[in-house]
């Protein structure tokens, strides 16, 4: 891959890959952090990935680095001290795209992951199954589950109240 081809990537790529990062973790600077990771990795492997396969690589790249960081941040927060368990004040007048991110932020990182570069990136179940390093059955399956547990958490009477 050339320089050129390299920054038409970042033109054409960026923005997409930031949004599905800070989808799944709700920090910008993480999640740029996270872009310019896989962006460092795909320059560095530009010698070996063509630009035709690039999308797919960043996609993949940063999942993977997220997937860590995620896992990096739960290590961190089991080895904190106790956590307190308080009394949650009702939430009134929530939206609906809180509704959503609040049940997206219910389903197990995979299902969530899954769920999003599906529904919110449109991309391929083929792609995604790349993307993830899944077959294309267990996509099919991990956006099943999600949606359904969407579906169970959002039709709740007392979350949408």
């Amino acid at each position: 891959m050339t320089t050129r081809e390299f920054n038409r990537m970042v033109d054409r790529y960026a923005d997409d890959l930031f949004r599905f990062i800070l989808k799944n973790i709700k920090d910008k600077e993480k999640a740029r952090d996270i872009v310019q990771d896989a962006f460092e990795k795909l320059w560095i492997k530009s010698d070996a990935v063509s630009a035709s396969k690039a999308k797919s690589y960043l996609f993949t790249i940063g999942y993977h680095i997220m997937i860590d960081q995620i896992r990096k941040e739960k290590r961190a927060l089991n080895y904190s001290a106790n956590k307190d368990i308080g009394y949650e004040e009702p939430k009134e007048n929530i939206d609906l795209q809180q509704i959503i991110d609040n049940a997206l932020e219910r389903l197990p990182e995979i299902q969530k992951s899954v769920l999003l570069l599906r529904d919110y990136e449109g991309y391929s179940y083929h792609e995604i199954s790349q993307i993830c390093q899944l077959t294309e059955s267990q996509v099919k399956v991990y956006i099943y589950r999600a949606r359904i547990a969407m579906k169970n958490y959002i039709g709740k009477l007392e979350t949408v109240i």
